[in-house]
């Protein structure tokens, strides 16, 4: 193996490919990057098992071949090489010289065959969606996976795909997230897959917005791919809960808000809010939106809002934390709340968006002590 790069586009390979790369490993060759000279260029592959990520660059080849090199090292070296371009040779089974300017190292690397394959998925039954609606999709969802152990299922974001529209799911049980967006028909089969996150922010941060991509399932394993780019997942198994249950239908208390003022509010109040459940009241009645919290051992406080608000005065409680983070996602200027009552879920949403996507959020309340 031999070819020479420009070092930008060493840098821009080694960039797309490090964060599948696993911090910490039993397996050494996963440490490592595979890199393989192709018709085009070179192809750079990293993966932890779970994700697997590889894209394609170009490079002048002067003689075919495919070794791994430590990952870590590569980024660091490339990360402090002059504006020069880089020539890459492998010398013998385990070990690579890189030459730039004056530069000269010599570092040991694995054979290629120790380097996992990647998994099966044929594209030929594929979906096509552009890059910037699935990111937009994962955007505004992805925030609201459960973090704990105790229920894998709900660590994944759920993707409904369908012929004429795509939507995702997420949620911890406290707070959900859920977009929907119209797609061109398709002639895959529909789907429901369950996605790891972490797999879906590789995707949102490899592909530009305005690529298509083509997205295949294989037995347990999802891929993406655009013509220079790859990122395959393992898929969370089993069935999601019903979340369609939850989202209440029949909320009959209404409350316009100004987003940035109600943020503003519930983040002075959060200061005094409890460290563990962070409650704070709200209390709506037909043009003022009340704040109050009181946390013994710290004390209390109060702010009010004006809003627009139909329906029978309501006095109820929620977690800061969680109204913050939905409304960091909330696309418009103004936000539209729906309650029935104080121990029933809560929905969050746009007001007033002229967007072929529809978005909506719902958090349960928290229980009012007195």
């Amino acid at each position: 193996m031999r070819f020479t790069i420009s070092r930008e586009k060493l840098q821009e390979g080694l960039t797309a490919v490090a964060a599948s790369i696993p911090a910490k490993t039993t397996l050494p060759v996963l440490a490592n990057i595979m890199v393989e000279t192709t018709d085009r260029g070179i192809r750079l592959s990293g993966t932890d098992l779970d994700i697997a990520v590889s894209t394609e660059v170009a490079a002048d080849v002067e003689q075919p071949g495919a070794l791994t090199i430590p990952a870590k090292k590569l980024s660091e070296i490339a990360r402090e090489l002059p504006p020069a371009p880089v020539r890459i040779a492998a010398a013998g089974e385990q070990r690579v010289t890189l030459d730039c300017g004056k530069a000269h190292f010599k570092i040991l690397g694995l054979p290629r065959d120790e380097f996992p394959t990647f998994p099966a998925v044929r594209f030929n039954e594929s979906w096509r969606i552009r890059s910037g609606d699935l990111q937009k999709l994962i955007s505004h969802t992805s925030f609201a996976v459960s973090t704990e152990e105790s229920r894998p299922i709900l660590n994944g974001v759920l993707w409904e795909l369908r012929p004429e529209q795509m939507r995702m799911v997420a949620t911890n049980g406290h707070r959900l997230a859920k977009m929907e967006l119209p797609i061109k028909s398709t002639n895959a089969p529909s789907s429901d897959l369950i996605v790891p996150p972490k797999a879906l922010e590789q995707v949102r941060r490899l592909f530009p917005s305005d690529e298509e991509l083509e997205i295949a399932r294989g037995e347990n394993h999802l891929g993406f791919r655009s013509p220079f780019t790859s990122v395959f997942t393992r898929l969370i198994e089993g069935p999601y809960p019903p979340y369609d249950q939850v989202i209440p239908k029949d909320n009959n208390r209404v409350a316009v808000a100004d987003k940035a003022s109600l943020v503003s509010a519930l983040k002075r109040m959060s200061v005094i809010a409890s460290d563990q459940t962070h409650r704070i009241r709200l209390s709506f009645n037909a043009a003022l939106l009340r704040f109050s919290v009181q946390t013994p051992d710290l004390g209390e406080a109060q702010d009010e809002l004006p809003v627009r608000f139909n329906g029978d005065p309501l006095d109820i409680g929620f977690n800061a934390n969680y109204l913050l983070e939905i409304l960091r996602y909330i696309p418009t200027d103004e936000v539209k709340l729906t309650f029935k009552a104080p121990e029933r879920a809560a929905t969050v949403e746009p007001e007033g968006w002229s967007d072929p996507a529809t978005y909506l959020c719902l958090v349960m309340p928290l229980r009012l002590l007195d």
